[in-house]
């Protein structure tokens, strides 16, 4: 049977300032309207005969994905929490593993969550080309067939026939403009996807043999692996250990059962701004725009607002993207050193890298409004039926004002139900919590006031969601 494998652990930096660690690109409706990356990965195998799917993703995402996993009607997944990160072979070997535990004869159908593929019928097709291989012991990669000297993207020689794919002959690395085009004049190179199709008994015993050290680790930390609530919760200790590669250096690129099947189907990895104005729906000027946006003699850009008006006058070639917090400007052909100013961020432990002024959380979102010091004013909702952890602050007390829905709100062991226009009020140390009991969302706003605000003044006490952080 088939197994999609969706791994969903990278951050996509050079997205910033709309990716950003805690939130980052895989979730976010960046090439649909409505649709998250990771969700579009899903449909993207509507109508493949396949098992239930097993998503790997880093543990502080764990809920996130969860959500987007019940808006897409997937109910029955397995997601599988790293605690750090390693790359994609010790993730793909535990999902191997869990795999396994159901299908002696399972393949994996490995895909990244953060890939954009325009014609979603040829891609199925192709996959079906790669079952075939995989069903015959083949460890199949999907190689995109180029359409530019691109020295952003790895690549793979293909050698001699092997059914609907070709024999790998080589990986090679992201090269220079002047071998790029020699290898698009050559004809016999692929981009290198990062897309698998892996018999999970033939990719372990390939892994034992050529990173037997990653095998190990991986092993050692499913086995010790731990159900909380419906995550599977990878030994922590123990993949801690593991060597961080990826599939191509750790197997592929030794193995003799490589196999590379080609793929036209409107590939792209979204790495940068740059990608997603290529890809995107251009006007007579050759702009991407997205959000409230106007312009005036601006040409060849990419302009996106998340929250206010953005106008350019007389510009071309930029990215300009604006969220709540924070605004990029850039050279279209500068962008893939966004980067640089997140690492730039972090060294200052400036928030902006890594959060957005919109926090998700398991039980719904706040966002912070107003932050003067001694106050802190967010908007807080929470979904129907979910409850906040109890806890309390030592710091700061908290003013609740009910703007839409019902709240149930426990302090020190009372209860008082708040409606719409209604308020509340938590002295600093009393333990409290805050349940919406009702069908629709709460909404509350929140006034903080105290000598310290930050979101580590937090003792929990009780969390339905297990969370003790």
């Amino acid at each position: 049977m088939l197994y999609p494998v969706y791994l969903s652990g990278g951050v996509g930096s050079r997205l910033w300032p709309v990716s950003r660690e805690s939130y980052p690109k895989q979730f976010l409706p960046l090439a649909a309207e409505n649709n998250s990356l990771l969700q579009e990965t899903f449909a993207r195998l509507d109508g493949v005969e396949s098992a239930a799917p097993i998503v790997v993703c880093n543990e502080g995402h764990r809920f996130i994905v969860a959500e987007q996993l019940r808006e897409a009607g997937i109910v029955d997944a397995s997601v599988v929490l790293e605690p750090v990160g390693r790359n994609t072979a010790p993730a793909v070997a535990v999902a191997a593993l869990q795999a396994l535990k159901d299908d002696s004869n399972a393949v994996l159908l490995v895909l990244p969550a953060d890939h954009v593929i325009e014609d979603s019928e040829s891609f199925r097709a192709c996959v079906a080309s790669g079952l075939g291989l995989a069903e015959k012991g083949a460890l199949v990669t999907f190689g995109i067939v180029p359409t530019a000297a691109e020295t952003g993207f790895g690549y793979i020689r293909r050698g001699s026939a092997e059914g609907e794919g070709f024999k790998v002959a080589e990986f090679v690395e992201k090269p220079d403009a002047q071998t790029a085009q020699s290898y698009i004049d050559d004809g016999g190179y692929l981009w290198n996807s990062g897309m698998f199709m892996l018999p999970a008994k033939k990719y372990l015993d390939e892994l034992k043999k050529y990173a037997v050290d990653i095998f190990d680790a991986s092993n050692d930390a499913y086995q010790k692996a731990a159900l909380d609530l419906d995550f599977i919760r990878l030994d922590s200790e123990a993949f801690a250990l593991c060597r961080g590669e990826s599939i191509d250096y750790a197997v592929m690129e030794y193995t003799s059962a490589a196999v590379v099947v080609p793929m036209s189907v409107g590939w792209s990895d979204v790495g940068t701004w740059s990608a997603l104005w290529e890809i995107g729906d251009t006007d007579l000027e050759g702009n991407v725009t997205r959000g409230d946006v106007e312009l005036s003699a601006t040409k060849n850009s990419y302009i996106r607002s998340e929250s206010r008006l953005v106008a350019t006058v007389g510009v071309e070639d930029l990215v300009v993207v604006e969220t709540a917090d924070a605004v990029l400007v850039a050279d279209r052909h500068c962008v893939q050193d966004v980067k640089d100013i997140v690492n730039r961020l972090k060294a200052a432990k400036r928030t902006e890298a890594d959060t957005h002024i919109k926090v998700y959380r398991p039980w719904g979102s706040y966002e912070s409004l107003v932050n003067a010091g001694r106050f802190q004013v967010k908007r807080i909702i929470v979904s129907p039926g979910a409850r906040l952890s109890l806890q309390m602050h030592h710091h700061r007390a908290e003013h609740w004002i009910v703007v839409q829905g019902t709240g149930l709100v426990e302090c020190n062991d009372n209860e008082t139900l708040l409606g719409e226009d209604q308020s509340t009020y938590i002295p600093l140390g009393h333990k409290h919590r805050l349940t919406n009991p009702g069908v629709v969302p709460l909404e509350i706003i929140e006034v903080q006031t105290g000598s310290y605000l930050g979101e580590d003044d937090i003792v929990r006490f009780e969390d339905i969601y297990g969370r003790d952080k």
